[in-house]
């Protein structure tokens, strides 16, 4: 049972560093115009390297892209209460009851960056040349971890109530 909790303490481990990777780092979408890399993420777009701020033009609706940071955020936050859940409730609650929260918390990560993900796939970038960076990538990578950490906390729980 312990190596069990301790994969699964890795498993979350690695959603959430994904999660905040995702979140952060500059390539939800890259191109090159004229040998010029440019790099835009949710917070900001990266020509060269030289930090600019995000068009404000109409392929970039700004209620959307809110509605992606927002979410991006939110699902590192329930990811990080969801670890502290995890370990709290291996010391503090009986078996049947221990997983249930932290299973809830990566669940609402899981919904977060996977609305955000959706959001940014169907709203940004459509009429654009370019492709997808690596942190667009790592948000769905991160969205599949997440969804297999919350199935497996609640799978867990069944588990341990008898």
């Amino acid at each position: 049972m312990l190596i069990l909790l301790a994969a699964i303490f890795v498993l979350h481990i690695l959603g959430v560093i994904l999660l905040l990777v995702a979140t952060i780092d500059n390539a939800w979408w890259v191109t090159t115009t004229a040998g010029v890399q440019i790099s835009t993420d949710v917070w900001a777009r990266w020509v060269g390297g030289n930090y600019t701020d995000l068009p404000v033009i109409p392929s970039y609706p700004q209620d959307y892209l809110q509605a992606v940071q927002a979410s991006s955020v939110l699902a590192c936050i329930f990811s990080i209460l969801g670890l502290f859940v995890f370990v709290a409730q291996l010391f503090t609650l009986e078996k049947g009851k221990r997983f249930t929260l932290s299973g809830i918390f990566q669940f609402l990560a899981c919904l977060c960056i996977m609305i955000a993900a959706s959001i940014y796939t169907d709203r940004f970038h459509l009429q654009e040349s370019g492709s997808y960076g690596h942190c667009y990538i790592l948000a769905w990578i991160s969205f599949s971890i997440t969804f297999i950490s919350s199935i497996v906390y609640f799978v867990l729980r069944k588990k341990t109530a008898n």
